[in-house]
């Protein structure tokens, strides 16, 4: 009886005691605990627990790795430095910390994550070396939540309820009381909200805020990819109010304010499905020759008041959310489509950045200001670039053909009710203009350092009830890329016109830093598969070998890869009051002026523009540092539910597709698979190393390649294979091949 009593004992020795006890000291390395508190966090009572704990105490205490500050009470010894970070999580329950004070990320064992959560901000220390020199780390305290609301599907017992997350990079679900859960039903998919984790719980608790729908249906499936992010797809009932009292009319009283330029000829070009126009372009001849060119931008400011509800509402949203079936827009229709938008055959109140241009495109003379303006017509991009290939001969092209325009002047019957003659032919002419000095200056932008990213988008045919019938791919024509000079020349001579006067004024730049040397090496790394070489030497040489590796893709296989790796290895562009110029569009000086109906930024320097051609002083700088981060971080969202809403679109038309046959490029290698792009539309989905059952594949990191065992088969990045859709899952967004083998051409 005694031995198996003692047998007994030795069954309630507490596992990794050592670690537990430091782990709790080092998480509130400024308290001191005795071994009662010790016992009462690891929930253990008994005298054999108690006792353990003790001579571990005692034990650590003589090696020096913690001390006894009082009587029985114990602290860590700091000898360790601290760091801070932010967590990326796998989806094996392991994390990296991406910290400034570390060149490379901080590997977090799965039993080191100490419940912080992906994307937190967190404290944590190094305390090794792994394999190949990674450093090891520890999470010791959470500094602050990058999010407490989730979405996932409800599991409903007797008294309790759990949500599993939907997210792969969140490890555990989430422990709902029955009296929580929001008369949501069994299999919802639901908001729910982190309200605790106890120290002893395995899971963290919370309550059902939204009952979304159930899962797989559209709507839900696109309102949970906004409610996973934190962005709303309706407004306040107050701020639809707001938006809906303010005067929208256009009075004399307010356009003796402004520099009338309704006598100017003015269109719009946007994609044919625009629902909100939000600049135009003027064009006069001027007796000189030179060409008056406004670029003029919606006056949303005019509308949307600082201190009210209206303009709360913008600043938190900060952009609007194109995904792949609607639009979530930063200001209520009221606006976007109406006051703000720049129709035709309708005055306006525009923002205005007007340049003399001559046929060199150098800008001679320049004004910004306050306006009136009236749009004569609106084009589609397809209907501009009609006018652009069908007129290669025509067209102002030097100032001996432009003088016709000068007598040629649009008739002076102007009222606030509209004009009604036709302007095409002066509209076509001016097209022709626009595109030959946007050449001119794209030319010198490309000279300058620029980088020309033409990555092709991926767009869907929708029927009525959103669903995907077709795919096409979206590319950037002369017609678009005239627009693009036109509105990155004014953003340049705004943020110009601010950056360079003295003594230095506040300002919302959009900033670009030179990419990261090791980006480079591993991009260089991939693309030397293909057969291209970049070159390192300089700035200019790195530019230049950027720009010839995204030209000589262009309609290869590997095109897509390569032009979305490219852009990976790229800094991320953002928001900033500190100038350090845009590197990707090779400008000292770049801001956004020109799109405020949807990106607040542009509304903040429309503000801080009028401000101080009032002559007002230069406004305090965190605070508009503050909202640069704002605008920065929600901009960062709303574009990762753009990618999720993509990639949802492409299972949903995938699911008419199983079991057919597919010729893909391997875009991706990992230890538990390969990822396959479909070349055909742009679909990209796993084929899971359990199921390549021809033999044992390996994989090898250093060639981007899984290996067979036996065969030596490989399958590399960039690789084109054939493989069979084998299974759709719209809930958890992913989408599952068969490998068939290499396709032969």
């Amino acid at each position: 009886m005694t031995k198996k009593k003692h047998k007994k004992s030795k069954k309630n020795k507490i596992s990794n005691l050592t670690n537990s006890i430091l782990s709790i000291l080092k998480k509130e390395r400024n308290q001191s605990f005795n071994y009662k508190q010790i016992a009462a966090i690891l929930g253990v009572s008994d005298a054999s627990s108690r006792n353990q704990i003790i001579k571990t105490l005692a034990k650590l205490a003589s090696k020096q790795e913690i001390e006894q500050v009082d009587r029985g009470k114990f602290k860590a010894v700091v000898n360790t430095e601290y760091h801070k970070g932010i967590v990326d999580m796998s989806s094996r329950g392991s994390a990296y910390i991406i910290s400034d004070d570390f060149e490379e990320d901080v590997f977090i064992a799965s039993n080191n994550v100490n419940k912080a959560l992906d994307g937190d901000e967190v404290e944590f220390y190094a305390y090794k070396r792994r394999k190949r020199g990674k450093i090891e780390g520890e999470i010791t305290s959470i500094v602050k939540r990058a999010k407490s609301e989730y979405v996932g599907v409800i599991q409903i017992h007797k008294n309790y309820a759990f949500v599993i997350p939907d997210g792969t990079k969140m490890y555990t679900d989430i422990f709902v009381s029955i009296n929580k859960i929001n008369k949501a039903e069994e299999g919802d998919k639901v908001l729910v909200s982190l309200e605790d984790w106890p120290e002893k719980a395995d899971s963290p608790f919370g309550r059902v805020i939204k009952v979304l729908g159930k899962p797989g249906e559209h709507n839900t499936e696109i309102h949970a990819i906004l409610a996973e992010y934190g962005l709303p797809y309706e407004f306040p009932h107050d701020v639809e109010s707001y938006a809906n009292s303010i005067d929208t009319s256009i009075t004399q009283k307010e356009i003796d304010k402004r520099r009338d330029m309704r006598q100017d000829l003015t269109f719009t070009i946007d994609p044919k499905d625009a629902k909100d126009f939000d600049d135009a372009l003027s064009f006069k001849v001027l007796e000189n020759g030179l060409y008056e060119i406004g670029v003029h931008i919606a006056d949303v400011s005019h509308y949307v008041k600082e201190n009210t509800v209206l303009d709360d509402e913008a600043y938190e949203r900060a952009t609007s959310v194109y995904l792949v079936d609607r639009v979530v827009p930063m200001l209520p229709e009221i606006l976007s489509n109406n006051a703000c938008s720049l129709r035709p055959n309708e005055e306006k109140y525009t923002f205005s950045a007007v340049f003399k241009i001559n046929d060199r495109a150098e800008v001679k003379d320049q004004w910004f200001g306050r306006t009136v303006t009236y749009s004569d017509a609106r084009f589609a991009y397809e209907e501009a670039q009609a006018v652009i290939e069908n007129n290669p001969n025509f067209g102002l092209s030097s100032r001996a053909q432009s003088r016709d325009l000068v007598n040629n002047e649009i008739p002076q019957d102007v009222s606030l009710t509209g004009k009604t003659y036709n302007t095409q032919p002066q509209i076509a002419e001016a097209i022709l203009v626009f595109d030959r000095l946007a050449k001119i200056m794209r030319r010198k932008r490309m000279k300058a350092g620029a980088i020309s990213f033409d990555k092709v988008e991926v767009k869907f045919n929708l029927d009525e009830e959103a669903n995907p019938i077709g795919v096409f791919f979206k590319t950037s024509k002369d017609a678009n890329k005239l627009i693009e000079e036109f509105m990155l020349l004014a953003n340049r001579k705004v943020a110009e016109f601010i950056g360079k006067q003295n003594p230095k004024k506040t300002f919302v730049y959009r900033v670009h830093d030179e990419p990261d040397d090791s980006k480079l090496a591993a991009l260089q790394n991939v693309v030397g598969r293909f057969g291209y070489k970049l070159n390192f030497k300089d700035r200019k040489s790195v530019s230049n070998s950027l720009n010839k590796l995204l030209s000589d893709v262009v309609g290869k296989k590997e095109q897509n890869l390569v032009d979305t790796l490219t852009i990976r290895s790229m800094s991320k562009a953002e928001y900033t009051t500190h100038n350090i110029g845009h590197y990707g569009l090779a400008f000292d000086y770049y801001t956004h002026f020109t799109s405020p109906i949807r990106r607040y930024p542009d509304v903040m320097v429309h503000r801080l523009l009028q401000h101080y051609l009032d002559g007002g002083k230069s406004p305090n700088e965190d605070i508009y540092e503050d909202r640069c981060n704002h605008s920065s971080n929600m901009e960062m969202l709303a574009t990762k539910a753009e990618r999720d809403s993509i990639k949802y679109m492409q299972i949903r038309f995938m699911e008419d597709h199983k079991d057919e046959e597919f010729v893909g490029v391997i875009s991706g290698v990992t230890d538990w698979g390969i990822y396959v792009e479909i070349i055909q539309n742009k679909c990209e989905g796993m084929v899971s190393v359990r199921d390549m059952n021809d033999d044992h594949y390996q994989f090898d990191q250093d060639h981007f390649a899984m290996i067979g065992k036996n065969t030596k088969t490989m399958y590399q990045l960039g690789d084109e294979v054939v493989v069979r859709v084998k299974n759709t899952d719209l809930v958890k967004k992913h989408l599952d091949f068969t490998l068939i083998g290499k396709h032969e051409e």
